[in-house]
This record gives C-alpha cells, sequence and structure tokens, in this order.
C-alpha cells in the first residue's frame, strides 16, 4: 500500500497544494496513491491523537508512506523520531518529496535515522542544561524556587470532599477507612485533615 499523508494547520491551507505535490511526486516515478490521510491541527499535536496515528496502527512490511517534508509529521525532532523509529521496526518505507528523506530498510537509512536520534539526544541535553541554569541564575538571584516553605497548594486531591469527609469522621470512620472509600493513601487523609480542616 502507499499512502499519501497530507497535514494543514487550518482547514485547507495549503492542503490542495500538497496533494499536487505527492500526485506530481507519484506520476514521475509510476507510483499511485492507494489511500489519501489528511490531518487538520498542529503537528505539536501528540500524532496517536490524529488520523496519522490510525495509520500507523496498520501499516505493515511493504506499505510506502509520503509526505512532502518531515515537519508534517510533527514539530519536533523528537516526535518524528518516533514516527520513523516505529515504521522503520514494521518496513514501512517513508519518503519526502521537498527534503528528499528516504528511510527504508537499508544502511544508508539506518545511519541518516541514527543521525536524528543523535541531534534529537543532543538537544534534549541542551533544553536540560538550559533548564538547570535558569534555575541556577534564579537561586543566584535570590529568588526562592517552588511553594514556600510551610505553605500548600491551593487545591488538593481532596479538596471540595471536606464535607464527605466531615460526616464519615463524625459516624466515627478512621482515616484508613475513609481513604478507602476515597481511593487514597490514608497519610493523605490525614494530611487534609489536619492541614484544611483542623485535627480531629
Amino acid at each position: 500500500m502507499i499512502y499519501g499523508y497530507i497535514r494543514v494547520s487550518t482547514d485547507k491551507q495549503n492542503a490542495e497544494n500538497q496533494r499536487f505535490e505527492i500526485t506530481n511526486f507519484c506520476q514521475k516515478n509510476c507510483l499511485e496513491i492507494d489511500s489519501w490521510i489528511e490531518d487538520c491541527g498542529s503537528g505539536t499535536q501528540p500524532y496517536n491523537k490524529r488520523k496519522l496515528g490510525e495509520l500507523l496502527q496498520k501499516i505493515s512490511c511493504g506499505d510506502v508512506l509520503i509526505c512532502t517534508e518531515l515537519s508534517r509529521l510533527g514539530r519536533n525532532l523528537f516526535m518524528i523520531m518516533d514516527i520513523l523509529h516505529l515504521c522503520m521496526n514494521r518496513n514501512c518505507k517513508v519518503w519526502t518529496i521537498r527534503d528528499n528523506y528516504r528511510f527504508e530498510d537499508d544502511i544508508q537509512s539506518k545511519v541518516l535515522a541514527f543521525a536524528f536520534g543523535l541531534s534529537a539526544e543532543i538537544e534534549r541535553n541542551l533544553i536540560r542544561q538550559r533548564t538547570k541554569e535558569a534555575l541556577a541564575n534564579k537561586k543566584a538571584e535570590g529568588i526562592v524556587l517552588g511553594r514556600p516553605k510551610g505553605s500548600h497548594a491551593a487545591r488538593v486531591k481532596l479538596s471540595g470532599k471536606e464535607s464527605c469527609i466531615q460526616s464519615m469522621l463524625n459516624s466515627g470512620m478512621s482515616y484508613v477507612k475513609i481513604a478507602e472509600e476515597l481511593e487514597v493513601h490514608r497519610t493523605t487523609v490525614s494530611s487534609f485533615v489536619h492541614q484544611r480542616m483542623g485535627p480531629k
């Protein structure tokens, strides 16, 4: 099966242009699209929430996925690498037209995929390092990070259940039994009662 994949950020934006490019490419290479998949939305949306995710669940050995460029698959390198990894594991080919990538079951494709993977890992490490440096700078400036000591979140897991918990306490139920009823840990109930409702 040969699949043509189109993704646009807004309805009909560039959809026909992408379809034309893919069709033209196939005609020049004596290929024919068996099925078109079109997504409308941001590439930052997880691919398993898009029609692309449905396609990736059914692709098999020998199938070809054609799109105009890698950025149509996703808007960050990590997501694109996940998609390519899934396709290559199933021996499904991924071809792009504008950037002329060919991901297939050969050594060149594996080297290219490795390069993408290495780039993704480097970017991940750089993001982690930038985060650490930003936090260190704020700390050096005397900015207190995190929640102020002794404070607690405005809303926690048991927020809104005060009256229910109070009724259970009034009936003589223990923290353990209350925790079982509310499907939380006993210490969660104990902490909530003491911090939000006053010790009982």
